[in-house]
Parts: structure tokens; C-alpha cells; sequence
């Protein structure tokens, strides 16, 4: 029970489905994007349980409180027993968002936009307030 106790956070990390592979949860807390109260930890840090951390894994930002210690990879259904997802709803929605943006891009070699062409990207850049100014 004793070896229970004691889990690494970089193994804990990948068991609960972070990281898919620990090495990538290794390499983020070498990097800081781990957090423990503001603070940066080790990846040999010792997971309690209650403890919360801030984990930063590329424009994704979670916030997960320790509810149990898990020191091997299990699916995806039993994994959420062992966390707390904390992350405030915005930064979920707007994790999320970023994908349905509007992409505004235009092939090579098209030369300049028409005028048409400039209309359509100012009413979508503006969200249509720019045609109600007009009128």
C-alpha cells in the first residue's frame, strides 16, 4: 500500500489520460506547463490526494483536482473516477470556438481581392456592422 501512496505526477498525468504518452507529461513539467499553487513542479513530484493543478497542454488549459491515485493507464470511462475537472467554462468554450472561427486565407497566386471580394471579407470581419452603418 505504501508504493500506492506514492505516485510521480508525470505517471499520474499520463494514467488519467493528460498526455498519451509519458514522456509528453514528463516534457511538460520540465517545461512549466504544470503548475502546483502558481509554482512549478518537477515531474518527480509526489501526487496527494485533494492537491489541484493547472496543466497547459498547447492552447488547452485544465485545472484538475486529485480525488484518487491511479498508477496505471486504464480506459477513459474509469480514468474520470480519479480527477476533478475544475477548468472554467469559458476557457472551455473558447478552446473550443477557436476551431469554428472564420478562416480568412486566399490562395497564391490570386492577386489582389476585387472589390466584391473586399466586401465579403470586410462584412465578415466586421460581423455585418459595417452594411447596417451604410443604410
Amino acid at each position: 500500500m505504501a508504493d500506492k501512496e506514492k505516485l510521480r505526477i508525470d505517471k499520474y498525468l499520463w494514467a488519467i489520460r493528460i498526455f498519451k504518452t509519458r514522456s509528453l507529461a514528463t516534457e511538460a513539467c520540465k517545461a512549466g506547463r504544470v503548475k502546483l499553487d502558481g509554482q512549478n513542479i518537477k515531474p518527480s513530484h509526489e501526487v496527494k490526494i485533494g492537491e489541484t493543478y493547472n496543466v497547459s497542454k498547447g492552447i488547452e488549459r485544465k485545472v484538475i483536482k486529485v480525488t484518487g491515485l491511479l498508477a496505471n493507464r486504464v480506459d477513459a470511462k474509469t480514468a474520470v473516477n480519479y480527477y476533478e475537472d475544475h477548468t472554467p467554462v469559458e476557457e472551455t468554450f473558447g478552446f473550443k470556438s477557436a476551431f469554428h472561427a472564420p478562416m480568412l486565407r486566399r490562395d497564391r497566386g490570386t492577386g489582389r481581392p476585387t472589390k466584391k471580394d473586399r466586401r465579403d471579407i470586410d462584412d465578415l470581419l466586421d460581423d455585418g456592422t459595417r452594411s447596417l452603418q451604410n443604410e
